[in-house]
């Protein structure tokens, strides 16, 4: 059986960033009076993934600063002919050492751009290469401390750069959110532990989520399912299911949805009644269903993905439970050249 979920460790795990949080903001704020015309969100997998909850919020909203989002090495190679001195760039990573992001950071400093970062420690690699660095502190996780300090340096960037009406409650929800996402792991322990059980012989699953949401589809997918427990979990976009992955659904194909409440949302529900006809193997999360204190109404979609992936992390430690495969097995990573 799994290990019991420690809410008091994991909020603890969150203060440095929620006493940071407020210092990202005000950094944000102040180069939002600078003229920067254009945002890059650079990093691998869980930030980048995070940071695509950002640039959906910020383009839906946004009219004058550009939001484009990029993998480290695809930056450095494409070179891009838009960094000019109008650029600000944030980069994240958890370690700080991630080679991609690093060198990604080096790269950068031959340009006239603007770099900020946010990661663990002060000292690393990456928190040397840039110009403002933003830290959270030594923890396990770093998607949740991640999340807190992007929201409000980018919400606090924009509240001064553009038309951004979410800075108030987002970072009043911030404030809420720890608690909001320990009491969705604690409300969901029967349905996780139930879930695992019957994903825990296959190899392949389809994880679907629209707009936002796919940034918990990817996570659990990828970051989690494919990178410690081997399985092959595709993750799909709503808004792509029905152009290619759908045809491999039959009545045995197990599919997990993820529903938000966002614009996205109506792709998220047509995707879960085609699954209601064609597969017996559907499991459904939805944010709708999770109280979430103390967050705005306003802004619940924005933090709807992060609570989600945290729910589906505690299915995943079940998982890796019944797998016999704790999450931090790895066969590649940090362990072979590559």
């Amino acid at each position: 059986m799994a290990q019991k979920f420690d809410r008091k460790k994991f909020i603890e795990s969150l203060s440095t960033a929620m006493r940071e949080k407020d210092e990202a903001a005000r950094l944000g704020s102040e180069l939002g009076r600078r003229s920067f015309n254009k945002l890059f969100l650079v990093g691998c997998g869980a930030p980048n993934r995070a940071m695509s909850i950002l640039e959906y919020w910020l383009k839906r909203y946004t009219r004058r600063v550009e939001v484009r989002r990029y993998f480290p090495a695809e930056l450095v190679h494409q070179d891009p002919a838009a960094i000019d001195g109008g650029t600000l760039v944030l980069l994240g990573s958890h370690s700080g050492t991630t080679k991609e992001t690093v060198q990604s950071a080096a790269y950068l400093k031959g340009k006239p751009c603007t770099t900020v970062c946010i990661t663990q420690r002060p000292d690393s690699p990456l928190a040397r290469e840039v110009q403002h660095p933003l830290t959270y502190g030594a923890c396990e996780q770093g998607y949740y401390p991640f999340n807190i300090m992007a929201q409000a340096f980018a919400s606090g960037f924009f509240s001064e750069a553009d038309d951004w009406p979410l800075h108030g409650p987002i970072m009043s929800s911030l404030d809420a959110l720890p608690a909001a996402i320990a009491d969705a792991v604690e409300a969901s322990e029967a349905k996780v532990a139930e879930d695992a059980q019957k994903l825990r012989d296959d190899r392949f699953l389809l994880v679907v989520g629209a707009g936002p949401m796919f940034s918990a589809a990817y996570i659990f997918g990828v970051c989690v399912l494919m990178e410690s427990q081997w399985m092959h979990a595709y993750p799909s976009l709503a808004a792509e299911f029905f152009h290619g992955p759908f045809e491999v659904v039959d009545s045995s194909t197990p599919v997990v949805v993820l529903v938000g409440e966002d614009p996205g949302r109506p792709e998220a529900e047509r995707t879960v009644g085609f699954c209601e006809r064609f597969t017996d193997r559907l499991t459904v999360y939805d944010s709708m269903d999770f109280e979430m204190r103390g967050v705005h109404r306003d802004v619940r979609g924005v933090f709807a993905p992060i609570v989600v992936e945290a729910v589906l992390y505690r299915m995943a430690e079940h998982l890796a439970d019944l797998h016999g495969q704790p999450l931090s097995t790895r066969r590649y990573m940090g362990k072979k050249e590559y």
